[in-house]
């Protein structure tokens, strides 16, 4: 580790210690656009959200340092990185992930991992219903899971995987509250399966943000689960077009 990265570390053990709340920078690529925040604790300092067909390649490192002159900080006054780790677009995955952890690396901040399922079921906070998060992961498939989310916090019901959405639907018997954008796709197919049993979030809530993955790197901060660059790992719950179709010469199907 580098002299800043020392520097950081040593900072932040001080200001853990001193119970200060946090400044996190917290990013989420795993949807089309995606979303950064920073936070000061509980407090939202600034957010950006994008719904458009670019990669982060084209706007993450640009909007980190504008969101960090805009609330007059720089990278040596964070205390963590939060990065959505999956499931989603591997694509935008890779960048964030690769992007966060470049940073960890220079700053010498911690990082804390959060599902981008769990993310958007952090948005439906105190509902009385279950939260049934689906996400497009083409090919007639959707990564899901389902939350409990009456406390105010996303606690997990069924795991996060990747299934056909009729299989997944066929087990819920309960009413239940959908969001993400595999809702809004397979929206008919609910509803013909669970009738009235089926309710759905406004569309502006389908979208994942940062400030909602924000508050569970807060709470992952507070528990301690922070990572370092080479422990935090994506969580793709399925291999890559470029995996599946990759075979090793010599070797056959």
């Amino acid at each position: 580790m580098g002299q800043t990265g020392e520097f950081a570390a040593s900072s932040l053990i001080v200001r853990q210690a001193a119970k200060v709340p946090p400044i996190i920078l917290t990013m989420q690529t795993a949807s089309p656009g995606g979303s950064l925040a920073i936070t000061d604790g509980e407090r939202l300092l600034a957010e950006i959200n994008l719904d458009i067909r670019k990669t982060p390649t084209e706007w993450l490192l640009q909007s980190i340092e504008d969101l960090l002159a805009k609330t007059d900080l720089t990278k040596d006054a964070l205390d963590a990185i939060g990065v959505v780790v999956g499931p989603g677009s591997f694509t935008g995955l890779r960048v964030g992930m690769a992007t966060a952890k470049g940073l960890s690396l220079a700053t010498g901040c911690p990082l804390l991992g959060i599902s981008s399922l769990q993310c958007l079921a952090m948005q439906l906070p105190f509902t009385s219903l279950p939260v049934c998060v689906m996400l497009d992961a083409r090919k007639q498939e959707v990564y899901a899971a389902l939350f409990d989310c009456q406390g105010g916090y996303p606690h997990p019901v069924v795991k996060e995987r990747v299934v056909k959405p009729e299989v997944l639907l066929a087990e819920i018997t309960a009413e239940t509250l959908f969001v993400g954008n595999g809702a809004l796709v397979y929206r008919a197919l609910i509803l013909r399966q669970l009738a009235e049993r089926a309710h759905f979030t406004p569309v502006f809530l389908n979208l994942p943000r940062a400030a909602a993955a924000a508050a569970l790197a807060l709470h992952e901060w507070r528990s301690g689960r922070t990572f370092s660059a080479d422990e935090l790992m994506p969580a793709y719950l399925r291999p890559s077009e470029a995996e599946i179709n990759w075979r090793p010469s010599g070797i056959s199907s």
